[in-house]
């Protein structure tokens, strides 16, 4: 995988979701169109893109769209805590 230019965040993912190495289908026209952007880009030695790489690519060039994602996925993970707590203390 060659390195990206202008990286917001030299950290990487950590692969531990079995999610994130699953290669991507190109079953719609948005995501055959991202697939292939990122494998332009990206030129992996096997062909496949992955999730992890999607989110790689999008971090670097579309931020505010994962930064809008994880806020959101943030915001409604605490809110659940706070319906669970809300719960248990009911019982």
């Amino acid at each position: 995988m060659q390195p990206l230019p202008h990286r917001i965040c030299e950290k990487k993912m950590e692969l531990d979701n079995p999610n994130l190495v699953l290669p991507v289908a190109a079953i719609t026209p948005l995501k055959e169109m991202v697939v292939n952007y990122i494998g332009e880009r990206l030129d992996p030695e096997d062909g496949d893109v992955t999730v992890a790489m999607a989110v790689d690519v999008f971090a670097t060039e579309f931020p505010e769209f994962l930064l809008a994602v994880a806020e959101e996925n943030f915001l409604r993970g605490y809110q659940q805590a706070m319906n669970d707590i809300e719960n248990i203390s009911k019982e």
